[in-house]
């Protein structure tokens, strides 16, 4: 911009310190400075050579004064008119002024994990370098190679979104770009580039969005200029092959990308990042950034060459010990005295093209037969040459030789698509990883590993060496490989972890095609998107064939246990998505058979938790097959599972035989199970008690047991397994059960399930009969008498008590209410002491099981001290629970669930959000627990209402004209006078909102919490990364299922 050249370019001020030379005045000075280290720049060099006396004038002035012949002119000038004022020092008010126009704080999301980033939200500054272009410059550790999404709050609080148009594949800097014309209400700065103004005691402000902050400003002196660049760390992003400047001034998080001014308000370096135990930070030098500026202007790809090579910038006494020989050393110091050392190469990596040419330690002297004495003047050339060989002289030892290498197009290497597969994302290994694991470039990396590659615990930094055999190479062969398997099938992987590249690992892996999208994404430099292309559907092929599998025979001794492991199944449950209030996507352990026809088995609900997800079941440890769930019991601890008999051929398979004979304390049985490398395990034991099963409420609010009683035997093992009689028949089921302690940990404990609470389930499925479920909606626990009597019991119950013949003198009281819109809530209360049911005294958790059978019960109750005889009516309860899920901009929302009733007193009206993803809309604004109860206004009620209105608005938002509203910045002069507003007015009533679209995009949503906190939150649409889908209940399908768009 013409008006921001300093005012020396004109007329010279009367009085007062001296600024800086123009911009062109200043590059003219800087032609041979590009290495900036502790050297002054050429013109500081220069000054030094003058007279004394004018030199002992200059240094009175500011350190960020940069003299040439404009520069020194005006300062004989000065010294001449204000020889008898005294020195008063130049404000950085007037600067920071104008340059706090220019700067924009950035608030962005990683919509996909990439690379070296992960999904999620982040804030950063960056600073207009062309505002005519809109060209925002920051880090390149913001701009992200990963897809992202962001906007820029200018300091008036304007937003305006940001598009990412280059991010450079090494060094620390990138470009966003914005519409101008977007901008309603300021006119915008820019900062000018001046890398030639860095020198050594240069005073510098650091203004950004500093730790959050809107604005901060903070000061420093620049104490380096031949720092190594940072390292952040193995598998972060890291820069190198450049010097950074190093200043004292404590940056923080969200400072990234801050300009570093001198007082003129240039731009001298960019703000990369700082020590967490110092207050030092680290800024990158201008110079390549600066050349990279002028390509994106001209709407060109920045050239950008690499050699597969690090090198690092050595003092000449280190060097010498390289082997660097006196003569050679002599002629550098004397072409480049200002030079304090050489450039030695310091690793590479293998299959690059310098591997095998270049070596670690060779000594850089010269480049197509010109020295090249630091990294600006070897890359200048190297970037100018991407796809030509160049002659590089090097010193190997006390040998000198010269090698050539063909420079590669560091884009190249630099991922721009990657592969969503299974709910994970793969893309080729990048040049900032390889280096990082000191690994070839390429390769198929694990980004995210989501649902498929984690059943094959291919976690994030592995790399994928072959799929079912087929080896990819790259992502191509990748892509090829995945269009070959159907849905379903089980394949071997084999990959490696980045951090033990030695060390290859075989897994069996699950192709998922049925919950999550199988698609291609390409980066769009242009558009600033990633564009997806769906690939084709899986073969339809069946991925499983019929096989039978044998026992292993056992010893004599284990008689009773060999001739119930063919009752015994081994379940894996893997979840696509976290609803339900989960927070493990993998569990796993034993089932029962307790029917071959029709083929059924039963397990807890510490394996199956929820009705979503896929389940395998292994036979004979040799056999694994998909399970279809058929129910999840509602009070007690398990579910039911189907599978195709076909599938186990001959296998031995025997259903269970059930003892209901109930177990009492003392009883001496047998304990059949397996451990933890499912061997058999046996013995015999004894029932150390039978007592209620107590679980704590879950956050986020999960299933848990209650109301019913647990068999405790001596050591029931991790595993579980059956308490059976002599004969084999099962007394009784092991189960796991889950709960969280006191500290919110999740915990895990086994008990006994009687025979007699499982049976009558059972075989209601094998006889086709419908299975309903009523129940209390209540959670019941037991009193002492002498707490009942405090509560005002009488003698007689109490002697009734007594005379019962139960071997408990306790009764059962109400501890929670589970749903308060129920009709039991509105007869039952807390505190509750129930003293019969149907005319039947009940004191243990056991004598209430005959209440699932009825519509309605009558019980005697004791509250505030008084009888009262109540009709309670029965609850129905779903053998599923959830049916449906929706995600949209990234959160999973559902009907509330069973468990989050429990948790609320007033149960909002709307739909619940039981969890959002990583870098979505959704995880912005919303936070997993709420209820979402107005959208825009409009309230919403169920799913079917919620996706109703918000595709209404979608729909709006796209089909909106123009709006009418011209902005102050770009109205005539005439239509200023015209709509010139009257402060003094207010706003007439408009409920016109159709061509307003300065909402920017955003969507309200009215929310409320658990404990009845009610806010209103706006989200910013993203239909392009966060489409709507949904899943539905199919009975149709193997995992129950089907997901499509909503």
């Amino acid at each position: 911009m013409d008006d921001f050249q300093h005012p020396l370019v004109s007329t010279p001020p009367p009085r007062g310190p001296v600024a800086s030379p123009a911009p062109a005045a200043a590059e003219e000075m800087a032609t041979d400075l590009k290495a900036h280290r502790d050297s002054m720049s050429e013109a500081t060099t220069h000054f030094e050579q003058l007279h004394p006396s004018d030199y002992k004038a200059f240094r009175a002035r500011s350190k960020s004064l940069a003299v040439g012949s404009f520069g020194w002119n005006s300062l004989m000038s000065n010294r001449q008119v204000s020889s008898g004022v005294p020195f008063t020092a130049r404000s950085w008010e007037p600067t920071l002024e104008k340059a706090i126009r220019a700067i924009v704080s950035i608030k962005a999301s990683h919509v996909r994990s990439f690379d070296t980033e992960t999904s999620g939200g982040y804030t950063a500054t960056g600073f207009i370098v062309d505002a005519v272009r809109g060209i925002i410059l920051t880090n390149r550790h913001v701009v992200s190679p990963a897809p992202i999404v962001a906007q820029a709050v200018l300091t008036n609080y304007e937003e305006v979104d940001l598009m990412p148009v280059y991010r450079d594949p090494v060094h620390d800097f990138g470009f966003m770009q914005f519409d101008p014309t977007r901008i309603k209400f300021m006119e915008l700065e820019e900062i000018q580039l001046s890398p030639e103004r860095a020198k050594v005691g240069l005073d510098i402000r650091v203004v950004g969005n500093d730790a959050g902050e809107k604005l901060s400003i903070l000061a420093g002196t620049l104490a380096r200029l031949d720092r190594r660049a940072p390292e952040y760390g193995i598998g972060e992003f890291n820069d190198f092959n450049t010097f950074y400047l190093q200043a004292a001034s404590g940056t923080s998080g969200g400072s990234s990308g801050s300009p570093v001014l001198d007082i003129d308000g240039h731009a001298v370096a960019l703000n990369a990042g700082g020590a967490s135990r110092a207050s030092s930070s680290y800024y990158l030098p201008l110079d390549r950034v600066k050349r990279a500026l002028s390509y994106i202007q001209e709407g060109e790809q920045v050239p950008r060459g690499t050699l597969q090579t690090e090198f690092e910038y050595l003092p000449y006494n280190e060097v010498r010990r390289l082997g660097l020989k006196a003569h050679v050393e002599e002629k550098v110091r004397h072409k480049f005295p200002e030079e304090t050392g050489m450039l030695v190469v310091r690793s590479l990596l293998p299959k690059g093209p310098a591997d095998g040419i270049l070596v670690p330690g060779d000594i850089m002297i010269g480049c197509n037969g010109k020295m090249v004495p630091h990294f600006i003047s070897l890359f200048g050339m190297l970037d100018d040459a991407v796809g030509e060989e160049v002659k590089l002289t090097i010193s190997r030892g006390k040998k000198i030789q010269e090698v050539s290498v063909t420079v590669q197009d560091l884009h190249s290497i630099t991922p721009n698509r990657f592969v969503e597969i299974g709910g994970g994302i793969v893309h080729e290994l990048s040049y900032q990883l390889a280096k990082s694991y000191s690994q070839p470039a390429g390769g198929v990396y694990v980004a995210t590993s989501g649902h498929m590659l984690a059943s094959a615990s291919a976690w994030r930094k592995s790399v994928i060496v072959s799929v079912n055999n087929i080896p990819t190479p790259d992502l191509d062969s990748f892509i090829e490989a995945m269009k070959s398997l159907p849905d379903g099938a089980r394949v071997p992987l084999r990959f490696y972890a980045l951090h033990k590249a030695y060390k290859d690992k075989v897994m069996i892996m699950h192709v998922d095609r049925h919950w999550h999208k199988f698609r291609l994404a390409v980066r769009n430099d242009k558009s600033g998107l990633w564009e997806f292309t769906e690939m084709p559907p899986p073969p339809q092929v069946t991925p499983y064939e019929p096989s039978s599998a044998t026992f292993p025979p056992l010893d004599s001794s284990l008689a009773l246990a060999e001739k119930l492991m063919p009752s015994f199944v081994a379940i894996d449950f893997y979840l696509p998505y976290l609803i339900d209030g989960m927070k493990s996507t993998q569990f796993y352990g034993t089932g029962y058979i307790v029917s071959t026809n029709p083929p059924l088995i039963v397990c807890d609900r510490d394996t199956i938790p929820i009705g979503v997800g896929d389940i395998f079941i292994t036979f004979a440890n040799s056999i694994i097959i998909p399970g279809q769930l058929l129910l999840l019991h509602p009070f007690y601890n398990y579910v039911i599972v189907t599978y195709d008999p076909s599938l186990i051929g001959d296998t031995l398979v025997k259903p269970i035989e059930f003892n209901l004979t109930a177990l009492n304390q003392g009883d001496s049985a047998n304990f059949v199970g397996l451990s933890n490398d499912q061997s058999v395990v046996m013995k015999k034991t004894s029932v150390s008690s039978v007592s209620n099963i107590g679980t704590r409420e879950c956050s986020p609010p999960r299933w848990r047991a209650m109301n019913v009683e647990g068999i405790k035997i001596d050591d029931a093992g991790s595993q579980g397994g059956l308490i059976v009689d002599d004969d084999g028949k099962v007394q009784a089921i092991c189960l796991s059960y889950s709960s969280q302690n006191e500290k919110g940990k999740d915990i895990s404990f086994v008990s006994g399930l009687s025979s007699s609470l499982i049976k009558p389930t059972v075989d209601k499925c094998i006889s086709g009969e419908k299975v309903v479920f009523k129940g209390l909606d209540a959670e019941l626990w037991t009193m002492r008498i002498a707490a009942a009597r405090t509560l005002g019991l009488s003698d007689d119950w109490v002697e009734k008590v007594e005379k019962s013949g139960s071997t408990r003198h306790t009764l059962l009281y109400v501890l929670n209410i589970l749903d308060e819109r129920s009709d039991c809530a509105k007869v039952l209360s807390v505190g509750d002491v129930i003293l019969s049911v149907n005319g039947k005294l009940v004191t243990r958790m056991s004598d209430m099981a005959l209440v699932h059978e009825e519509d309605q019960v009558e019980m005697k109750i004791l509250r505030d001290g008084k009888e009262l005889d109540v009709t309670v009516p029965m609850s129905h309860f779903s053998s599923y629970e959830t049916t449906r899920v929706i995600g949209w901009q990234g959160a999973l929302i559902q009907q509330p669930y069973k468990s989050v009733l429990e948790q609320v007193r007033n149960v909002p009206v709307g739909v619940y959000v039981s969890c959002t993803l990583y870098g979505s809309p959704a995880s912005n604004s919303l936070r997993p627990g709420v209820w979402i109860v107005e959208v825009q206004g409009k309230p919403v009620t169920d799913l079917d209402s919620f996706l109703k209105v918000v595709h209404e608005h979608e729909a709006e938002t796209k089909r909106r004209r123009r709006p009418s509203y011209i902005s102050p910045v770009h109205r005539t002069q005439a239509e200023k006078l015209a709509m010139e507003p009257n402060d003094d007015i207010l706003p007439e009533e408009d409920t016109d909102d159709v061509d307003d679209d300065n909402d920017e995009g955003y969507l309200r949503l009215k929310t409320v919490s658990r404990n009845e906190t009610v806010r209103v939150v706006a989200i910013k649409l993203d239909l392009h990364y966060w489409d709507s889908w949904q899943l539905v209940r199919d009975e149709k399908s193997v995992c129950g299922w089907i997901s499509h768009d909503a």
